[in-house]
């Protein structure tokens, strides 16, 4: 994971959640997804106060979500202005949820208990740009599960990506044209990794503010997380696509034996 991250998701935590339409609006309808996915994993008549951790919880989209659905959330995250946000976020929507800054690759020894659930969204394990930290952090996700416990995680259709090889997306006009949103993406010679350039353009009183924010990634196919999966001994690996689910990103699952 290159250093930058935490120094990315830091500068972006005040700014996050205007790269939505609605921010609020988002997380419920998340919250509405991945509960459904969760409901069709377990075999229970209720996942009322089941424990979960999420693992990359940003400035709290997911981790809000689904504590309004009951399940006795933790969240975690490795930018402390992120999980300071979602500390706010969650007083103010009413949820109980258990807060800490903690790497993917020390969660073992950086949260305490098991879970029957493990979330990772909103593409956050590509940050993950060698072999080494993807297996280690895995290994980790994998030692914070209960027996038969359940991983999920959403990251971007890079299949899909790759083909193309985007320079840009499409800009997203917000609040009557007074608020843009739009990343280019910088490829790598070798195609493996890119960086990405969010940019956040607002008008306020008459004037227009521009907000740049750089990161990694690395483009990581279904494949590549299977066998990193299969390795470590996680059964039951499943992909929801969007068309499927309604959600932005495709959604993996996998179960720990």
């Amino acid at each position: 994971m290159n250093v930058s991250v935490p120094k990315f998701y830091d500068k972006l935590a005040e700014d996050y959640h205007l790269i939505f339409v609605d921010w609020n609006q988002a997380i419920s309808r998340q919250g509405e997804v991945l509960d459904k996915v969760i409901q069709s994993k377990f075999t229970m008549s209720s996942t009322h106060n089941i424990p979960l951790l999420d693992c990359s919880c940003g400035i709290g989209t997911q981790a809000i979500g689904l504590a309004k659905y009951g399940y006795n959330v933790s969240a975690t995250d490795i930018s402390p202005a992120s999980v300071k946000r979602a500390e706010k976020e969650a007083v103010s929507h009413r949820v109980k949820i258990n807060f800490g800054v903690a790497d993917f690759r020390t969660l073992d020894k950086d949260v305490s208990g098991l879970f029957d659930i493990v979330l990772s969204a909103d593409n956050a394990i590509p940050h993950l740009l060698t072999d080494e930290d993807l297996y280690k952090s895995f290994q980790n996700i994998h030692a914070k599960l209960n027996q038969n416990g359940l991983l999920l995680i959403t990251i971007r259709d890079y299949a899909a990506l790759k083909k193309k090889k985007p320079i840009t997306t499409q800009p997203n006009v917000f609040d009557e044209g007074k608020r843009i949103v739009f990343q280019v993406y910088d490829w790598a010679g070798d195609e493996k990794t890119y960086t990405v350039n969010q940019f956040i353009l607002q008008e306020i009183n008459g004037e227009w503010k521009t907000k740049h924010y750089c990161t990694e990634y690395r483009a990581l196919l279904r494949e590549d997380i299977n066998k990193v999966l299969s390795d470590i001994g996680f059964t039951d690996i499943e992909w929801h696509l969007p068309a499927d689910t309604g959600y932005y990103q495709p959604i993996m699952t996998a179960r720990k034996i």
